[in-house]
């Protein structure tokens, strides 16, 4: 197969979150089965459901890559061939893996697989993506503590046929690659085997040894500081900087996020890389499109490693999200001057809302008419997963989110 040319890859926790990718522009996903991989708890497919998802990637013409990228113990090898053949079995394109052990045994279970190297294994210099291409690899998905130059100096240092594969949106672990034991010394909960309890992300003070029980915060508030918490990773304004390093594909984290989520990150990116290869030479990203990454749930931006030493790239006031939209409905047709829709979160009549279009600007428009399952006028949509329709003569595709701005 020949190599891929700026792929978008978007994470999916599970089907919803599948179609909420593929429909929304996404070249290729990741995602997790029920072992062997980074996030516990969106290790939702099984041999059956993968199977499923893998032909409705594939139907769609896109990829499907599966993490296999833990470090596993003695006790969990013997696992592995089993879920070697389900991967095989289901038709998946990849497997993503770090244990160097763990790559010779697929090797050895099923020659033909795909492997890419996952972040975990930290490559950051040429020498070491040439030795994985070496042992069969087709991809390095590069550790995230590199900058523009280094990557562009890999790229002009290994082999042409070995893809680059790196994150460009997300959340961003304190940890090199992360490579972390805070979890679980903590909460005996290991990072590296899919269980991490993001200790990074909460609140310390610091307590003198001669004193027991008298802390002392360390503090930019009040309330203390999060010294550990890292801002989320963003490249949207700079998809051309990373394409010309010699980036591949284009990695967007979030497997446990929600299907808006990845819905609006996977569409914005998509849309960018289009302006891109439209125009390689004069990007220039449409206000709108940078705007959509800043409507889900997210922590203050910033650009990590690429540009170098990160500057402000840790945020000590809290852990928590900046959520300024949430999603109120979801399309399921369009008849008769109505949109029919599935209710999320409570909205009212006459209310302003948006729908979010894949590869197009969202229509902004106003809730007229409500009404409830029976047809009868309403004044608000507040049942969860209440069927209710609105008048309107916008004609919206099934799947298409309607949000609403908090107030």
């Amino acid at each position: 197969m020949s190599r891929v040319k700026h792929e978008i890859l978007s994470p999916v926790g599970d089907m919803e979150r599948l179609y909420a990718a593929l429909d929304y522009g996404a070249d290729a996903v990741y995602l997790g089965g029920t072992m062997f991989g980074m996030r516990a708890q969106s290790a939702k497919f099984d041999p059956e459901l993968l199977m499923t998802a893998a032909a409705e990637v594939h139907k769609r013409g896109k990829r499907i890559y599966l993490t296999c990228n833990t470090l596993p113990r003695n006790s969990e090898l013997p696992l592995l061939e089993g879920f070697v053949k389900s991967a095989c079995d289901a038709g998946v394109d990849a497997l993503i893996v770090t244990d160097i052990g763990v790559l010779s045994l697929i090797k050895k279970y099923a020659p033909d697989m795909e492997i890419h190297i996952s972040t975990q294994a930290g490559i950051v210099n040429y020498e070491s993506a040439r030795q994985f291409y070496a042992m069969g690899a087709k991809r390095v998905v590069l550790a995230r503590e590199l900058s523009l130059d280094e990557i562009a100096e890999i790229r002009a240092r290994t082999p042409a046929e070995l893809e680059i594969e790196a994150f460009v949106h997300g959340a961003m672990c304190m940890s090199f690659s992360g490579r972390c034991l805070i979890s679980q010394y903590l909460v005996d909960r290991d990072a590296n085997r899919g269980e991490c309890a993001q200790p990074c992300r909460w609140n310390y003070a610091l307590m003198e040894e001669k004193r027991p029980g008298e802390y002392y915060p360390v503090f930019e508030g009040e309330q203390g500081s999060y010294i550990l918490n890292a801002k989320d990773l963003c490249m949207i304004d700079h998809i051309d900087k990373v394409a010309q390093a010699g980036v591949d594909s284009f990695k967007i984290e979030g497997r446990a996020k929600s299907s808006y989520y990845v819905s609006v990150v996977t569409n914005a990116y998509r849309m960018a890389m289009d302006i891109y290869h439209a125009d390689p030479e004069h990007y220039s990203l449409p206000q709108w499109i940078r705007d959509e990454v800043f409507k889900v749930s997210h922590r203050p931006y910033c650009t990590g490693f690429f540009f170098g030493h990160p500057r402000d790239c840790q945020y000590y006031p809290d852990s928590g999200y900046i959520r300024d939209y949430d999603v109120v409905a979801i399309v399921t047709g369009c008849e008769n001057g109505r949109i029919y829709c599935v209710q999320r979160n409570k909205f009212l009549r006459g209310d302003e809302l948006e729908a979010l279009l894949p590869g197009r600007e969202p229509i902004a428009f106003t809730a007229g008419e409500l009404y409830d399952e029976n047809g009868e006028p309403a004044e608000m949509a507040n049942r969860a997963a209440m069927n209710f329709s609105l008048g309107s003569e916008l004609i919206l595709p099934p799947n298409t989110v309607i949000r609403k701005k908090r107030g």
